[in-house]
């Protein structure tokens, strides 16, 4: 419009009219002179010109009516012929015709002119401008005059000039094309109109269609002419033709059919169009020239060929449905061009039409349609691929002949600048050196370049363009293979994509549509046919693939193989993985099958024996595909690609020996094999077998190792020295593990268009055969398995979590056989992919939840279970570190799965080592912690039984001893939680006793008949009894402590009856099982305990072991009998077990190990403490026993094992739980329990007389003698057993107590022992055992002093056991025959030099006890009837006369001064007694033995000892004067009362002790300190005294005193006499001291005498005693001589009183006076 606009605007108008006035003016004047009718003829145009403008307001209109008048003047101008001239009117009418000012007659009246110009040859180029310029600018021209005007420029076409050649070329298409372009925009115009022309009949009238419209007419009269012409026919309407090419004929029809199509589509005119080819192409078919062909006859004509087959492509691309008959002969042509004996050329020219058809898919499914789907019909798609096929391999196997010299131009030929080299254009393939950059295929020694000829998807040809060659042109070597491989490519990607649309498409569809029918039922009428049309659909793809696949297998393969180049390469392997998608997809096995086994050996070093693949691959070769006629094998990959090596590595089958080679190819394939498995997984199906067994090989050489989940990771370096990976396949590795996984993990991703559950079990069935050849093959040889499929399991199935139920039973049963393998790193990985499935399954988030859906659960934990039936230790490790993980993430909610899990933590066997076992324990550990209240309750007993076992494993001391830790956490839980324990346990009791009476079977429960809740803790003592008889001491100990202190904290929560099953089942049992080890226990000396861990000497044998168990378990159950006595003794057998545990006491403390002995000792006094419950509860007091502090202390001593935890404050408050009564029994039922005590008594008796028994041979070193501790504790027994028996204690049971306390302190012990329990012999102290044989004594006194008089008889006894022991202290007791040494006399390193000797005790301090004991008790008791008649008070005398008689020579210098002051102290108390009684006679034989005792006492036959000092001698003597004292207090004063023999002997004692008796050999310092002065003295004044007693009252005591005055004048007598003569007889020399003192004595007593004398009555004195003090006079007065000063002054006083008797006589009695 813009031209017209600018054409038509008043100052283009203006201008027009200007510039053709001028143009007439110019003409008129060029013909002035020689062509005067054109002048005329221009001056009138310009007169019209004018008159036109000046009339005509539409000036353009007006000028084109008369458009034949104006341009005359120019045609003739034309016709001049002048070449000038003719220029200016050829410009003159193009500007009129560019104005549109021409009219169809004038238009015809220049075509004339221009045809005789051309006739003439002038101008030529410009007649061409002009014709142009005329047909563009307006549509006036048709018919004659149009065909005329063409044929004017088809002349021009052949003239001689070069130029105008072209240019007229030139000039005929555009016309060409502007003819049609008329009669498409005429068709426009009229579209609107209902009026439809007819339909041509046929061909009816060649000359003319009279129904067309006007440009129709026109263009289908060219149609028609030039199809005559290429068919070297006469034009119908091109009339004046003279000569044609049919070189340009058919470029002109291509360019038409091309560029207008649907014109003919709608005219159908094709059927006339075949018509004229046909005959042509049947007629080049021989391959021989046309007859007006100007090439010579045996060869094709290159440009007709090439413009044949233009024609054709466009044909086909446009019209192929309704030429279906004549395109199959066409397409088979077309095929038979590509055959390898065509001409080079020819080839080439039909490889890039075969390229046009592939890059045009549904045009090939079409075909299929068309041909290969009709019976009859040849099959046209399928002989395209094969002769594709075949044509590749063609060129490998005839190298191009005659164009040998192009190999070494890569890029050469015309085409160089189309396809240059892989580096981007000739000079760079130059630069870069030739081949090695050059993207090439080799095969077999023939090398091909590759040249990027198009871009993917469109088919660019080279010499299908090569309009202008005549001659054939060389064509590059590699040219056809290269259009060949695009072809290839594009027909694979078109088909693939195309189908895999309209099945996404149908896809969506046919889920929309199940959308639309849950929403509204479907119509009846419109579903049926759709299926139908999709199946007919599906049934045209699976025949193209069907069609297509055998050749582009065969081609493909070759060509991948031969690839060098890796983009190459990479377009060969996407092309055979979307068709192996595309078969997975339409379900076509066989091929799918095949293309996957074509990637995988291209996957795998060449000659790589894999079963799986050469048995897939010989079916395939031996289908031999025919392709027309050639036979086209199977290509197997050719091992001499000259291929960059990338891996090398150890290969997993048998056969290639050493290493194996991977290439970059090898790697790039792989990588296509994971993406084809990645995103194709769900159409895989039987083939993931070809799949994975490849990977696995890859991955295998490539030294990838599975890792943490099933992913695979490069190993490290070191794993296989053999594998050698370069830089560059290094960085790939971290990638093709990730993808690797990624597939795995892919396999549930999206379920619907990834795996379904069929194609889940395809993947999980091909990884389970795969991996059983894994494990085939790692039998034999201990080489490294292969991983790859376990590997995948695991992942596949950690990844599948939500179907797992589907996929776990094949799953996991394959993983435990695994486990089972001899290979130690394929069973670690099965156990590894095991226990990750099942943690994982666990941690899912399953729907429901897993706590809803036990089913679940327990499938999942079933794998873990069955693992424990696997004898391999690091699978059992793996197993336990599984559970302890899903202990801690899962722990909470395992519920019905937990006796599955302890069932496993418990499988420990010994076998197993400690490192399991340690593992398993850490489980046990965290269940006891954390999950025993989340657990079902009966479960409890099993965690009660696996915590057993753990106790019981002799692997691992510590764990043992742990266990038992847990099974008192286990108590303390049970304690705890109770009542909620006790009413679940009850509910789940109920409902196994209903279905054991269903089955009629009884309930098979440990126990049973106690309650559930009683079991469990039944099941807790029995398990912690089998471990107090473990064979290690430690565990023994520790249970043995657990066991009495849970006992002891929670037995409150048994059930009575329970009880009896604890005391005989539980405790008894244990008794019995320990006594009997014990006593048969080794007596070998056990070196060290194991490693470097000394044993102490006390524990070095196992008797000894076994010793500390006894003593553990004998307290335990002693402990449980004190402290749940009153429990025990409602079960009514009480009285039995008492005795049966007395019997075991019995036997412990017998042993001959002290430290039972003492520990039964210990029990026994436990036991003893029992309080007989009261019937008061409110008086605590009452409760506590007045037991002796001595026998507190080794209770307290006795504290053995764990302490209890629990006071029994727990007992009541169960008590109030349960509404029961604490331990009391209901009022008014006393308990009698004197049979207990007396069953008591008699076992202490037992074990007092066997231990005290002394041994019968004296001799033996090997004696046993007991400890004495054991005795100590044997004896402090006593008291608080008397405290119970004391009600019915007898003398019988006296005197066997007596037995039994004089046989303890009679044992001696041993020389090696003494040092710690002997004081040192000069200290006084009693040993522990002499303190309690006292105490004994002592608490039975006491009892005897409050209790009845009968009771009283039994004090002479008691004194009799007491002076038996005092008589120690002079005659320690014997044991037996042993030879003792006594501790008085042994001096310390004498014990030391015979250490085998025993050793008496020192008795000495004992016997002193006793003593005083004896004094103090008698001290009470001197009056009680038994005492007196008893005749105590002698035999005490006659007992203290042994030390007293010895003095110095007693062993202790103490024994005998206690012995003078207790004789003392008792005759104090005892006399007044004995004189009262003097009547009865009961004390008649005790006075002879007093008078033996004093006199024995004080004058001893024993001498003192030399070192006696004279302040000890004064102390002895004072002791002396004392006993004198008493007899002058005690005794004769009241001498009548006692016998007079004794009173005699009394006199003459004290007479003797008055006189000096010495002997002369002493010196005088021994004479000074001898003589008892002091003691003189006394007993002289006590005779003195008792001499003039006033009170004489009977004749007897007369007789004393006069006895005594005659003894005493005779003594002083007789010293007066000797001192005189010694004075004498000494001369200066001073008499000796001693002799001084004993004078001036004696001096003095005369002188006290005499004052006695004067005060007397004078009938008192006898006559003679008279005479005896006279008769003194003379010898006194003979003294005065002496010098010394004191015997003056004594002399002195000793004469004065003499002057009282000085008077005269008296007369005889005169008259009554005296």
């Amino acid at each position: 419009m813009s031209v017209k606009m600018s054409t038509s605007s008043p100052e283009a108008v203006k201008k027009l009219l200007e510039n053709m006035q001028a143009d007439l003016r110019s003409l008129s004047m060029e013909c002035k002179k020689k062509f005067p009718p054109v002048k005329e003829a221009a001056e009138s145009g310009i007169v019209k010109i004018k008159t036109i403008a000046a009339r005509n307001t539409d000036i353009l209109a007006a000028l084109k009516e008369n458009s034949s008048e104006v341009v005359q003047p120019f045609l003739m101008g034309c016709g001049t012929k002048e070449p000038k001239i003719t220029l200016l009117c050829l410009a003159a009418i193009q500007r009129l015709m560019s104005h549109e000012v021409v009219s169809e007659p004038a238009a015809g009246n220049i075509i004339n002119m221009l045809w005789q110009l051309m006739e003439n040859g002038l101008e030529e180029l410009k007649l061409l401008q002009t014709v142009l310029v005329l047909l563009t600018t307006n549509t006036v021209v048709h018919d004659e005059v149009l065909s005329k005007a063409i044929v004017l420029c088809f002349r021009l076409h052949f003239t001689k000039d070069n130029i105008t050649n072209n240019t007229a070329a030139a000039t005929v298409r555009q016309v060409v094309t502007v003819v049609f372009e008329r009669m498409v925009a005429e068709d426009e115009k009229f579209k609107g109109l209902t009026e439809e022309p007819p339909a041509v009949q046929g061909n009816s009238n060649r000359r003319s269609v009279s129904t067309l419209r006007p440009s129709a007419k026109d263009a289908y009269m060219l149609f028609q002419d030039l199809c005559q012409l290429v068919n070297a026919d006469a034009p119908y309407w091109l009339v004046g033709m003279t000569e044609m090419t049919r070189t340009f004929g058919l470029e002109l029809l291509e360019s038409v059919l091309n560029d207008f199509p649907e014109v003919f589509l709608q005219e159908r005119v094709c059927p006339l169009v075949i018509k004229l080819f046909s005959p042509n192409i049947k007629f080049r078919q021989g391959c021989s020239s046309s007859a007006s062909s100007p090439a010579p006859v045996e060869k094709p004509y290159f440009p007709i060929c090439m413009r044949l087959l233009r024609v054709v492509s466009v044909l086909i691309k446009h019209f192929y449905s309704l030429l279906v008959t004549e395109c199959e002969i066409f397409l088979s042509l077309l095929v038979k061009f590509l055959d390898g004996e065509k001409p080079q050329w020819l080839r080439a020219v039909a490889v890039e039409s075969v390229h046009r058809l592939c890059v045009q898919p549904h045009l090939l499914r079409s075909f299929c349609q068309s041909y290969d789907m009709k019976q009859h019909s040849t099959k046209v798609f399928r002989d395209i691929v094969n002769a594709l096929g075949s044509f590749i391999q063609s060129l490998f196997i005839l190298p191009s002949a005659g164009n040998t010299s192009s190999t070494s131009t890569p890029a050469g030929g015309s085409v160089s600048g189309s396809q240059g080299s892989a580096q981007g254009g000739p000079g760079a393939a130059a630069a870069g050196g030739g081949l090695i950059t050059q993207a090439a295929f080799e095969y077999r020694g023939t090398w091909i370049p590759l040249m990027n000829v198009s871009v993917q998807g469109s088919a660019k040809a080279t010499y299908l363009e090569m309009l202008d060659k005549v001659e054939p042109p060389s064509i590059p070597e590699g040219y056809a293979m290269s259009v060949a491989f695009s072809a290839l490519l594009d027909l694979v990607r078109g088909m693939t994509s195309m189908i895999e649309r309209e099945l996404s498409k149908q896809e969506q569809e046919a889920a929309l549509r199940k959308e639309a029918e849950l929403v509204s039922p479907p119509q009846r009428d419109s579903c049926p046919q759709e299926p139908s049309e999709f199946m007919s659909t599906s049934h045209v793809w699976e025949e193209m693939v069907n069609a297509c696949w055998c050749g582009l297998l065969a081609a493909l393969s070759l060509l991948l193989d031969a690839s060098t180049d890796e983009t190459a390469t990479e377009n060969i392997l996407k092309a055979e993985l979307s068709m192996a998608s595309l078969c997975g997809r339409l379900g076509l096995v066989t091929p799918r099958d095949a293309f996957i086994t074509a990637i995988c050996k291209a996957s795998l070093p060449p000659h790589y024996a894999l079963t799986i693949l050469s048995s897939n691959a010989a079916n395939l070769s031996n289908k031999v595909y025919s392709i027309q006629g050639q036979s086209v094998q199977m290509v197997s990959p050719s091992s001499e690609s000259h291929q960059q090596v990338v891996a090398v590595g150890q290969p997993l089958t048998t056969q290639p020996q050493g290493t194996v080679v991977l290439t970059a190819k090898n790697i790039q394939c792989m990588r296509t094999l994971l993406n084809l498995a990645h995103c194709h997984g769900a159409y895989l199906g039987t083939s993931w077998q070809l799949v994975l067994a490849t990977l696995q090989h890859l991955v295998w050489i490539l030294g990838l190792k599975p890792a943490v989940g099933g992913v695979l990771k490069p190993g490290r370096a070191v794993e296989g020295p053999s594998t050698v990976l370069t830089t560059a396949v290094m960085t790939d590795l971290p990638v093709i593990s990730n993808i690797l996984s990624r597939l795995f993990e892919s396999s549930h991703v999206l379920v619907e268009q990834y795996l379904d559950d069929v194609s889940l079990h395809h993947l999980i069935n091909a990884l389970c055969s795969l991996s059983m050849e894994a494990m085939e093959m790692a039998y034999g040889n201990n080489k490294e398995p292969s991983l790859f499929a376990v590997a995948k399991l695991l992942e596949t199935g950690l990844v599948n979590m939500d179907r797992i139920k589907i996929l776990w039973r094949p799953l996991t049963a394959h993983l435990l056989e695994v486990c089972q393998h001899p290979n130690a790193r394929m069973r670690e990985w099965g156990a590894e992919a095991i226990t990750s499935l099942i943690k994982a399954g666990l941690s899912f988030k399953h729907e429901p939840p897993l706590s809803q859906n036990q089913r679940l659960q327990l499938l999942l934990l079933n794998p873990l279970k069955e693992l424990s039936n696997v004898l391999h230790a690091d699978i059992r490790q793996k197993q336990l570190e599984c559970v302890l993980q899903i202990l801690q993430n899962q722990g909470d909610s395992l519920g019905p799965g937990w006796p599955l899990v302890l069932g496993v933590i418990g499988a420990i066997r010994n076998d197993q080592g400690e490192s399991l076992i340690r593992t398993a324990f850490q489980c046990l550990q965290l269940v006891v912690t954390d999950f025993l209240p989340t657990m079902p309750c009966m479960c409890l007993q099993i965690v009660v039984d696996v915590a057993g076992s753990f106790g019981l494993q002799n692997q691992e001391l510590n764990i043992s001893l742990t266990s038992i830790g847990l099974l008192w956490n286990i108590s303390d839980y049970f304690f705890q939680r109770g009542e909620a324990i006790t009413e679940e346990l009850e509910r789940e009791e109920a409902v196994l006793l209903k279905q054991a009476q269903d089955k009629g079977e009884p309930l098979n429960r440990p126990f049973h008949p106690a309650p559930p809740f009683d079991c469990l803790w039944l099941c807790l003592y029995a398990k912690l009894g089998e471990l107090c008889v473990d064979p290690r001491p430690a565990v023994r100990k520790s249970a043995g402590q657990t066991m009495f202190s849970t006992i002891a904290a929670h037995g409150t929560l048994l059930q009575p009856p329970t009880w009896n099953i604890v005391v005989w089942k539980v405790l008894f049992h244990l008794l019995d099982c320990v006594r009997k080890s014990s006593t048969t226990a080794d007596k070998e000396k056990i070196e060290s305990g194991g490693g470097n861990i000394l044993i102490h000497h006390s524990r070095d044998t196992a008797e000894k072991q076994w010793a500390e168990t006894w003593v553990l378990t004998l307290a335990g159950v002693a402990r449980i009998f004190n402290t749940r006595r009153y429990l025990l003794q409602q079960l009514g057998d009480f009285f039995k077990a008492w005795e049966v545990l007395l019997d075991h006491i019995q036997s412990a403390a017998l042993s001959k190990n002290n430290e039972v002995s003492l520990a039964a000792l210990k029990s026994f006094q436990e036991i003893l403490q029992l309080v007989t419950p009261i019937k008061d509860t409110d008086k605590p007091d009452a409760l506590t026993m007045d037991v002796p502090p001595v026998l507190m202390e080794s209770l307290q001593g006795s504290g053995l094992g764990r302490p209890l935890v629990r006071s029994d404050s727990l007992a009541e408050r169960l008590a109030q739980r349960y509404g029961a009564q604490p331990s009391l029994p209901p009022p008014g039922e006393e308990l009698d329990d004197s049979a207990l005590w007396w069953s008591a008594w008699n076992t202490w008796y037992r074990i007092g007389t066997e231990c005290t028994r002394p041994p019968s041979g004296g001799t033996d070193k090997l004696v046993f003698v007991p400890s004495q501790p054991f005795l100590t504790a044997l004896i402090q027994i006593f008291p608080a057993l008397y405290q119970h028996i004391a009600g019915g204690f007898s003398m019988e049971d006296l005197k066997k107590l007596g037995v039994i306390l004089h046989g303890a302190v009679s044992v001696p012990i041993s020389s090696d022992s003494s040092p710690f329990i002997l004081p040192s012999y000069t200290e006084a102290v009693l040993t522990s055992l002499q303190e309690v044989v006292l105490t004994a004594l002592d608490v039975l006194q006491k009892a005897i002093c409050v209790g009845s008089e009968n009771l009283q008889v039994m004090y002479p006894a008691i004194f009799e056991q007491l002076l038996l022991f005092v008589e120690f202290s002079c005659k320690p007791p014997q044991y037996g025959k042993m030879e003792t040494k006594h501790v008085a006399n042994a001096k310390y390193n004498q014990v030391s030099l015979c250490p085998a000797e025993w050793v008496a005790l020192n008795y000495v301090p004992f016997a002193e006890r006793s003593l005083e004991v004896v004094v103090d008790v008698y001290h009470k008791t001197a009056c009680h009837k038994a005492v007196i008649n008893e005749k105590v008070l002698q035999n005490i005398i006659k007992t203290l006369r042994i030390p007293l008689g010895l003095k110095y020579a007693c062993p202790a210098e103490s024994t005998w001064n206690l012995a003078v002051s207790s004789l003392l102290k008792v005759l104090s108390i005892g006399l007044p007694v004995a004189r009262q009684q003097t009547s009865s006679g009961k004390f008649d034989t005790m006075w002879p033995e007093l008078a033996n005792t004093f006199e024995d006492f004080l004058f001893t036959k024993s001498t003192p000892p030399d070192n006696l000092s004279i302040q000890e001698f004064q102390r002895n003597e004072a002791v002396d004067v004392e006993v004198v004292q008493l007899i002058s207090t005690e005794i004769l004063p009241f001498a009548n009362f006692i016998p007079k023999e004794f009173v005699g002997r009394i006199m003459s004692m004290l007479n003797k002790g008055s006189i000096h008796s010495q002997s002369s050999s002493f010196t005088e310092a021994e004479m000074d300190m001898r003589m008892r002065e002091e003691f003189s003295k006394v007993c002289f004044e006590t005779l003195l005294q008792f001499s003039f007693s006033n009170k004489v009252s009977t004749p007897q005591e007369g007789y004393i005193s006069r006895m005594a005055l005659s003894v005493l004048l005779q003594r002083a007598q007789d010293v007066l006499r000797r001192y005189v003569e010694d004075e004498r007889l000494g001369g200066r020399c001073p008499l000796p001291r001693q002799q001084v003192t004993e004078i001036i004595f004696v001096l003095k007593a005369i002188s006290t005498l005499m004052d006695s004398l004067k005060k007397t009555q004078p009938e008192n004195v006898d006559g003679n005693v008279w005479a005896q003090v006279i008769a003194l006079y003379p010898t006194l007065v003979e003294c005065i001589t002496c010098s010394s000063p004191e015997v003056s002054s004594a002399l002195k006083d000793a004469l004065g009183p003499f002057k009282d008797f000085m008077q005269p006589p008296v007369s005889k009695v005169q008259n009554g006076e005296s």
